[in-house]
């Protein structure tokens, strides 16, 4: 029997390459890094993973009972993704800026458009094209988030307190993947499949334009040729 989750890294496999040699993430894993990219990039985290429990609960009502056996899986990670956003407000306080600012304001239109493509892909085309998102995203933290923490606390020196969404958040994705790459080879109908894989690939652009909305660093360089 061949592994859907196998088949799902394939044929996002070009999307995946493309969003991880952006500039600004290519950037930061060379630590080119500053305050107001790492302060953009938990503003915009703030405003998608918010979402995260209730686009999980709305998942979970719109399964078909085919798809039942899912609910379970599905409950415990609405359980273990409670608070996250709160970890990220404490460390947009830990560097020093108004997390109630954040928590009140408006996403940037990337953020907002991907968190509305989500729902829609819920409510208007299949419940399980969401688990392209969560490829997607939890994919990406276990690829970057650890090593960008690294990477973006030693340049800029701020406390090990800045730092909880990344690096906690980055260890239990890698927990999650593993527990998604179980669930994703149970998924046996070839049209929930179609739609996992476009989703997952739209997430990719999506995600990506998240990032690409993001300020670079300013370096010497660039600056002395402006």
């Amino acid at each position: 029997m061949s592994s859907f989750h196998t088949g799902l890294l394939v044929e996002t496999e070009l999307a995946r390459a493309g969003f991880l040699s952006m500039p600004i993430i290519q950037g930061c894993l060379r630590g080119e890094v500053s305050l107001p990219s790492y302060h953009a990039f938990l503003r915009e985290a703030f405003h998608h993973v918010r979402h995260t429990v209730p686009l999980l609960a709305a998942c979970n009502a719109a399964l078909p009972e085919r798809l039942a056996w899912l609910r379970g899986p599905l409950d415990e990670y609405i359980q273990e993704e409670q608070g996250h956003d709160e970890w990220i407000l404490n460390d947009i306080r830990a560097c020093g800026f108004d997390a109630e600012a954040v928590r009140h304001g408006a996403p940037g239109h990337a953020t907002e458009v991907m968190v509305a493509y989500a729902y829609d892909t819920i409510a208007r085309r299949n419940p399980l094209g969401f688990l392209g998102m969560v490829h997607v995203l939890e994919g990406s933290s276990v690829a970057l988030a650890l090593l960008a923490a690294e990477q973006i606390q030693k340049p800029l020196g701020l406390p090990d307190a800045a730092f909880s969404y990344l690096r906690t958040h980055g260890t239990l994705d890698q927990q999650h993947t593993a527990h998604f790459a179980l669930l994703m080879d149970q998924i046996e109908d070839p049209q929930d499949q179609t739609d996992i894989v476009h989703a997952a690939r739209a997430f990719y652009h999506l995600y990506g334009d998240v990032f690409r909305s993001l300020p670079l660093p300013q370096h010497a360089s660039t600056e002395a040729a402006a």
